[in-house]
């Protein structure tokens, strides 16, 4: 929690500081009540006493008690001004980290605890900050003024006050240590149920093609209640708190009445006025102590969670980024990729996806990648805008290692489209002019790419066209018009180097063909690495290699992999005949 706190601005540390001194002015307002409240005690009781004179300290209990009412809405606006601005700041810093964090460190935490994290764990935090910046300051400083107080009253109060607040925070101690460890498991289940949740969503075509309700609602259930089970442990052994306070609050009151009337029997006559004023003025402070241990007690209801959240919080900010970024900004060449004996195997992993992998795309090249599933087609070109890092070798782009870029300027070389295409909620132009690249994109760069792209025919039968909307995900199109956007994206973006990753897989032959032809025809001089299945895709590259279990088994044009090489052969051949490759 410490680690959060850290977080906090020059601003917020200036805003708890004034905080602090209106939370003491609030206590000295509270605590100067009770010995208005002697005084008048004493005046009622005295003969010759002016109606004035009590009038006057009414007054002036009056006066604290609006002042002290005015300095707790004051504070309790400005710590819900830090708590918001902080809860801001930590939910930025935890999205930029994951934004910074390569794929093996994201794929330690699951995309529904990340969720969980940057929404229910930071409200936990901000909860916490908004009421112990209130409570926290208050309740020691109530406690130990009122002490000081009433020190001096007599050691027979003081003691039973000691006795009542002793069992009052071993009773908070225990319920602590019992559940610090639950809490945890409470924000695991939180995480398990938004899970759940996101997956139901995300398949409910599946599910309710399947008839599968009963069994998702089943699986809902299962975590829902395990989440409400451990919650209710958790609340009941929070419930045992009320009755142990409102005991011990009114066995203190009792106890100070009771030894009071023993001391004001015992006493001399003289000596009965004082003792009763103080009897009366002790019971306000002592309350006062209570109150300030029952103001911890709330705190302390919210502090295992808080505690446990903050902690799920410092994971993600303490992951190490094992992508460690370069200073070089240019090239010495244009437009290549040279792979160097590379080898790959996943974190932790035993065995390699790629082994010594080497060839070299030159400026215009088009290289396609081809195999089975499985053969690391995918993880090969996901190693050059270093979403993993290669295990040995290494990879050149522009004649420089990619792990010597600056991050940005790796990016802004090469134009990814990924294997499932991903589309933003927004428009379709806010689609295609997407990224930092986007203020370099003008109106007629987003027409363009679209026709290249082949989207420019559904786009313009929108009813809104280019400012159509596009729900989140995309699905309000289909996956051919969601691939044709993609790939109009990174058209627009205009790059030296285009990498599709199986990106024409839901486009018919004939809009795969035009496509292409587009490509090829507009943007001659920039190199291409394509992976897909479908030969007709690639027949067409200046190279195409094979993959076979990680292995580079042959590479060369579509006449000579035919000739010499078998895997290629046999994938040809499971999709068109004879005379039509020969023909090809």
């Amino acid at each position: 929690m410490l680690k959060l706190i850290k977080n906090f601005t020059k601003k917020e540390w200036i805003l708890a500081l004034i905080c602090l001194v209106l939370v003491v002015t609030q206590v000295w307002l509270e605590l100067k009540m009770p010995d208005y409240m002697s005084e008048i005690t004493k005046l009622v009781q005295t003969e010759g006493s002016q109606m004035k004179d009590i009038l006057v300290n009414g007054g002036y209990m009056l006066t604290c008690a609006l002042g002290s009412l005015v300095a707790a809405v004051i504070t309790g606006y400005i710590t819900s001004r830090i708590s918001s601005n902080f809860s801001k700041t930590i939910r930025k810093k935890l999205f930029n980290k994951v934004e910074d964090l390569a794929m093996q460190e994201v794929k330690q935490f699951s995309t529904s605890s990340l969720i969980t994290r940057t929404t229910n764990d930071i409200t936990q935090i901000e909860m916490l900050i908004a009421m112990g910046l209130q409570l926290l300051i208050k309740a020691p400083i109530t406690a130990i003024w009122a002490i000081t107080k009433i020190l001096n009253k007599s050691w027979q109060w003081s003691a039973i006050t000691a006795v009542a607040v002793a069992i009052l925070m071993t009773t908070i101690a225990i319920i602590m240590v019992i559940v610090l460890p639950r809490f945890k498991k409470v924000q695991k289940l939180i995480d398990k149920l938004n899970g759940v949740e996101r997956e139901n969503l995300q398949g409910i075509r599946v599910v309710r093609a399947f008839n599968a309700e009963k069994y998702s609602e089943d699986k809902f259930d299962k975590v829902n209640n395990d989440l409400t089970f451990n919650q209710l442990k958790n609340q009941r052994l929070f419930a045992i708190l009320s009755p142990v306070m409102y005991l011990v609050m009114n066995g203190l009151s009792l106890s100070i009445y009771i030894i009071g009337a023993i001391l004001i029997s015992n006493s001399l006559l003289i000596d009965k006025l004082t003792l009763f004023s103080n009897m009366v003025v002790f019971y306000s402070y002592a309350m006062q102590v209570i109150m300030s241990f029952l103001m911890l007690v709330m705190v302390f209801m919210m502090l295992p969670r808080a505690e446990v959240s903050a902690k799920r919080i410092n994971e993600v900010l303490d992951a190490e980024d094992k992508i460690i970024e370069g200073n070089i900004i240019k090239g010495s060449e244009v437009g290549t990729v040279e792979f160097k004996n590379v080898s790959f195997k996943y974190p932790d992993a035993e065995e390699y996806v790629l082994e010594n992998i080497s060839f070299k795309a030159n400026k215009g090249e088009t290289i396609a990648f081809i195999g089975s599933t499985g053969s690391g087609k995918s993880t090969l070109i996901n190693l050059i805008p270093r979403f993993y890092d290669v295990t040995s070798g290494e990879i050149l782009v522009d004649g420089i290692n990619v792990k010597d870029y600056q991050k940005e300027t790796l990016n802004n070389i090469i134009g990814y489209v990924s294997q499932k295409a991903v589309i933003f909620s927004g428009t379709v132009k806010s689609n295609i002019k997407f990224g930092k690249s986007n203020n370099k994109i003008s109106e007629k760069d987003i027409l363009d790419a679209a026709k290249i792209a082949e989207a420019k025919e559904f786009v313009e039968k929108m009813e809104d066209t280019y400012n159509s909307h596009i729900s989140q995900g995309g699905t309000n199109i289909s996956g051919g018009q969601k691939q044709r956007l993609s790939i109009a994206r990174v058209v627009a973006k205009d790059p030296e180097i285009y990498i599709f990753d199986d990106s024409f897989s839901a486009l018919d032959y004939k809009t795969d063909a035009v496509l292409r032809h587009n490509l090829k025809k507009n943007k001659n001089d920039a190199t291409m690495l394509i992976v897909a299945q479908r030969i007709g895709t690639i027949m067409n590259a200046d190279k195409i290699m094979v993959l076979d279990n990680g292995k580079c088994v042959g590479i060369g044009t579509h006449k000579e992999l035919l000739k010499n090489c078998e895997v290629y052969k046999e994938i040809a051949l499971s999709q068109l005949s004879k005379e039509e490759l020969e023909n090809a």
